[in-house]
């Protein structure tokens, strides 16, 4: 784990800190961008509002993601006492389960003297600082969708043909957001005996799945098959949109089944995006299907 993935003193600026999660999540950004802006000057789009689309894409997911976090993940209270009350607030990867001073606590922790227990400093705008995580990638998903659908149409740029552009990147993005979750320890797994088992500070001595790895994987290999198979197959505008729909659905609810960090649970059992992918998966294959049987080019 390597919640800061460098840091450095500047003059004037002081001390500069690189979150891993969020520079991992910006590069993914960026890497998304270059791709889907090539392949509009191959389709003949026009790339300066590809690029627009983009970058208003990236606005909306984020805020899309945090909102679902917010809602759906379980942490809604945590930000209003972080505000209020913070000793409230468990400190999830303190160096300690028991402490007597903050310098115990690890990071910028306090220690409650009476409890003896570690707890965040009071942080009245935790909730909108997304560099620290607590990011829901189907509510940014739903939102930079929604937002794009708008302003493509708008602008005349095609819809399914801008789908398509988009949906490889989307994936080689989440492969790299993936792994920022690794470096910062969220997105963790259940408890195994495994080898694949390692060890993060929510869960000291125990060995849970790195479902960030598995999903960043999963990503990858998605994007492959799409960018590599779908693509150049491709009988219909849309195609590769559907195919990212089921693909990602698919893997997204399979990693789901180890994984185990605080998230929203419905009927005991099946998490929040697992839920959202059920019907995911199914627009995808609807989709996929009218498209072809149509045979639509734009």
């Amino acid at each position: 784990m390597r919640p800061v993935l460098f840091a450095f003193h500047a003059p004037l600026l002081g001390e500069v800190s690189f979150p891993a999660y969020f520079t991992l999540l910006t590069l993914g950004f960026g890497l998304a961008m270059i791709l889907t802006v090539r392949e509009s000057r191959r389709l003949g789009m026009d790339r300066e509002r590809v690029l627009d689309t983009n970058l208003w894409m990236v606005v909306w997911g984020i805020i899309g993601a945090r909102v679902l976090h917010l809602v759906a993940d379980g942490h809604f209270h945590d930000y209003v006492n972080l505000c209020t009350n913070p000793k409230l607030v468990p400190a999830i990867d303190a160096l300690t389960s028991t402490c007597h001073t903050a310098a115990q606590c690890g990071y910028d922790y306090l220690c409650d003297g009476l409890t003896h227990k570690c707890y965040p400093p009071r942080d009245c705008f935790a909730a909108v600082k997304v560099w620290r995580g607590g990011l829901a990638y189907y509510g940014g998903f739903i939102f930079a969708v929604a937002f794009a659908y708008y302003y493509v149409r708008k602008h005349k740029l095609g819809w399914w043909r801008t789908a398509d552009l988009a949906a490889p990147g989307i994936m080689l993005g989440l492969v790299l957001g993936r792994l920022g979750c690794f470096l910062n320890g969220c997105c963790y797994g259940k408890p195994t005996d495994s080898f694949v088992g390692l060890v993060f500070p929510q869960h000291p001595g125990i060995h849970v799945h790195p479902t960030q790895l598995y999903e960043s994987a999963a990503c990858f290999i998605c994007f492959s098959i799409l960018y590599y198979v779908v693509r150049p197959r491709r009988r219909a505008f849309g195609d590769v949109f559907a195919a990212m729909l089921i693909l990602y659905g698919i893997a997204r609810s399979i990693c789901e089944i180890w994984r185990d960090d605080d998230r929203g649970v419905f009927f005991g059992f099946i998490s929040t995006s697992q839920l959202i992918s059920i019907p995911l998966i199914a627009g995808g294959l609807v989709l996929l299907w009218t498209r072809r049987t149509k045979r639509a080019t734009i």
